[in-house]
């Protein structure tokens, strides 16, 4: 276990993906990927409407 409770967990993700993690480090000055990929959950797991989220299919790479 990483400083503060973090879990070093790693993902596989597509080019456009980290592409977009990468964008919104840098628009928002976050610290770093990892940061703007724990902000999407954060937001997905309070505010978001997970049947919105969830249920529809957004495949980008079928």
């Amino acid at each position: 276990m990483a400083e503060n409770g973090k879990i070093d967990k790693s993902f596989e993700l597509y080019e456009d993906q980290l592409a977009f993690l990468k964008e919104m480090t840098k628009k928002y000055d976050l610290p770093d990927e990892s940061k703007a990929l724990r902000c999407l959950i954060n937001f997905a797991s309070q505010d978001g409407e997970t049947d919105e989220i969830f249920d529809e299919i957004r495949c980008l790479h079928c």
